[in-house]
C-alpha cells in the first residue's frame, strides 16, 4: 500500500519554506555584489522586471508541476512524458552536487559567528588572512588536522547535522515548523542590520547609489548580471520547487502562493542590498567598486566593516552571521529535503533512513570542498578548486539545461495549458497565463540559452567577463 504523501498544513506554511529556500547566500552576498557592479540602482530595476516575468514564468510551472503529480522531481518529469524521465534524473543531479559544498560555506558562516561571539572578531578583521588560513587549514599548531576546530571540517559537519536533524522531523513538523521561526526572525535580524547600516557616516552615498537608477549604466552585462542571479537565488530547476509542490494542498491558490515567494525573495534581496552597499561604500570613501565578490565579501570586507563600527559593530556582526547562518539553514534543509524525496519515491525507504543515507552521503561528497583550499589544493578541475568546479557545473550548466529542457516539455511538448490548468484549481483564474505561455514558449528559452552561453565562454573559454 502507497505511503500517504506528507504536507505543509497551510499555504502561509508552504509560502515560507519556499521562501525559505530561495532566501540563501546567493541573496546575502551575491546580490549586493552584483548590484554595486552593474550600477546600483538600474541593477535593482532590471532585477525586479526579471522577476515578476521570467523568475515567475518558472517558478509556477515548478511548483504547479509538483502539484499535479504529487511527486518527486524524477517522477513528475515522467509523469508529464515519459520521453522526458531522464530530465528528473538531471534536475536531481543539481541539488546532490550543490548540497555538499553549499553545507561546507554553512559550516565557515558557523565558525565566523562563533569568532564574533567568543570575542574573536577583531581577528576576523585581519584583512583575509583569517579566512585564508581557516580554510587553509593553516591556522593552530594543529590547523593540518581534519578534525581540528581551527580548520572547516567539524563546522562543515555540524552545520550537516543540523540540517538533517530538520528534514528528519519531517516536512510539517520539521521544515514548515523550522521555516515559521526562521524566516521571521531572518527578516526582523536584516531590518535591523539595515536600519543601522543606514546610520554610519558616509552611507547614503552608497544608499543614493544602490536606489537611483542611472539609465547611463545599462549595458547588456546589467541585464545577464540580473538574469542570472534571478535564476539561481529563486531556488529554479533544481527539483526543490517541484518538491515542495509535491507538498502542497490543492486548495491553496497557486499563483497567490507564488507572488508571494517572489515578493519574499525579492525583498530580501533588497533588503541585503540596503545592509552591506551603504556601509561598504562608506568603509571605502564612497566607491561601490570595493564591494567584492563571494566569500571575499562575507569572511573579509565585512568583518573589517564590523570591526570600524567599534564596539557596536561587534553585536552587529553577531545579528548579521545569525541571519546568514539562518539563510543558509533554511536553503540547506529544502536542498537535502529534495534528494531524500527522491530516494523516498524512487527506493521506497522511510524518512528516517533515507535521511540518514542522504546525510552520509553529502558529508563524504563535501569532502573535497572542505579540503580543497588546505590538504587538496592541488588538486584542480579544469583550473577550478573543488567547490568552486561545483558550483560552477551546477549552476552555470546544469540548472540552464534543465530549465531550458522544462520550458521545452511544457511550452512544446505537454503544452502550457497543462500548468494553467493546474494553477486555476481552485481559483478558477490565471491572472497571467498570458505571460506565463509567452515566457515559457519563447523568452525564457532564449534568455536560458544566453545564460549558458555568457556562463560557458566567461568560466571556460575566458572569452569576455560580466
Amino acid at each position: 500500500m502507497k505511503e500517504k504523501r506528507s504536507s505543509f498544513s497551510s499555504r502561509i506554511g508552504f509560502v515560507l519554506a519556499a521562501a525559505g529556500s530561495a532566501v540563501g547566500l546567493g541573496n546575502l552576498w551575491r546580490f549586493p555584489y552584483l548590484a554595486a557592479k552593474h550600477g546600483g540602482g538600474i541593477f535593482l530595476l532590471v532585477y525586479i522586471i526579471l522577476a515578476v516575468t521570467f523568475g515567475f514564468a518558472l517558478m509556477i510551472t515548478e511548483i504547479a508541476i509538483g502539484r499535479k503529480t504529487r511527486l518527486s522531481c524524477i517522477g513528475a518529469y515522467k509523469a508529464l512524458d515519459r520521453r522526458f524521465g531522464f530530465l528528473g534524473w538531471l534536475a536531481t543531479l543539481v541539488p546532490i552536487i550543490i548540497t555538499p559544498y553549499y553545507c561546507v560555506i554553512g559550516g565557515w558562516v558557523i565558525k565566523y559567528l562563533f569568532a564574533f561571539v567568543s570575542g574573536n572578531a577583531l581577528a576576523a578583521a585581519d584583512g583575509g588572512d583569517y579566512f585564508n588560513d581557516f580554510i587553509g587549514f593553516n591556522a593552530g599548531s594543529l590547523g593540518s588536522t581534519m578534525l581540528n576546530f581551527s580548520g572547516p571540517t567539524p563546522w562543515f559537519i555540524l552545520f550537516v547535522f543540523l540540517t538533517a536533524i530538520v528534514v528528519i522531523a519531517g516536512v510539517e513538523k520539521g521544515i514548515e515548523k523550522a521555516s515559521r521561526i526562521l524566516m521571521p526572525i531572518l527578516v526582523i535580524l536584516a531590518m535591523v542590520v539595515a536600519v543601522y547600516s543606514l546610520t554610519i557616516p558616509g552611507a547614503l552615498i552608497g544608499l543614493k547609489y544602490y536606489l537611483l537608477p542611472d539609465f547611463s549604466q545599462f549595458s547588456a552585462s546589467t541585464v545577464l548580471g540580473a538574469l542570472g542571479q534571478l535564476f539561481y537565488s529563486m531556488s529554479l530547476a533544481m527539483g526543490i520547487m517541484i518538491t515542495y509542490g509535491s507538498y502542497m494542498q490543492r486548495d491553496n491558490i497557486l499563483e497567490h502562493s507564488v507572488t508571494q515567494i517572489e515578493i519574499f525573495d525579492t525583498a530580501i534581496a533588497f533588503i541585503a542590498g540596503l545592509m552591506i552597499i551603504p556601509c561598504v561604500v562608506a568603509f571605502n570613501n564612497g566607491d561601490p567598486s570595493q564591494i567584492n565578490a563571494g566569500p571575499g565579501l562575507m569572511f573579509v570586507t565585512l568583518p573589517r566593516v564590523f570591526e570600524a563600527m567599534g564596539a557596536g559593530g561587534t553585536v552587529i556582526g553577531i545579528i548579521f552571521f545569525v541571519l546568514v547562518l539562518f539563510a543558509a539553514l533554511t536553503s540547506a534543509i529544502s536542498l537535502l529535503e529534495t534528494i531524500v524525496s527522491v530516494a523516498m519515491d524512487k527506493a521506497h525507504l522511510k524518512r528516517v533512513p533515507a535521511t540518514i543515507i542522504m546525510t552520509i552521503i553529502v558529508l563524504l561528497f563535501g569532502l573535497p570542498s572542505c579540503l580543497g583550499y588546505g590538504p587538496w589544493a592541488g588538486i584542480t578541475i579544469i583550473g577550478m578548486q573543488f567547490l568552486d568546479f561545483f558550483d560552477f557545473i551546477s549552476n552555470s550548466v546544469l540548472m540552464p539545461v534543465v530549465a531550458f529542457l522544462t520550458c521545452l516539455l511544457v511550452g512544446h511538448v505537454v503544452g502550457t495549458k497543462v500548468i494553467a490548468d493546474e494553477v486555476k484549481e481552485g481559483a478558477n483564474a490565471f491572472h497571467r497565463e498570458r505571460l506565463h505561455r509567452v515566457m515559457i514558449k519563447w523568452i525564457a528559452p532564449i534568455l536560458l540559452v544566453v545564460i549558458l552561453g555568457t556562463e560557458l565562454a566567461t568560466k571556460v573559454f575566458g572569452l569576455f567577463s560580466i
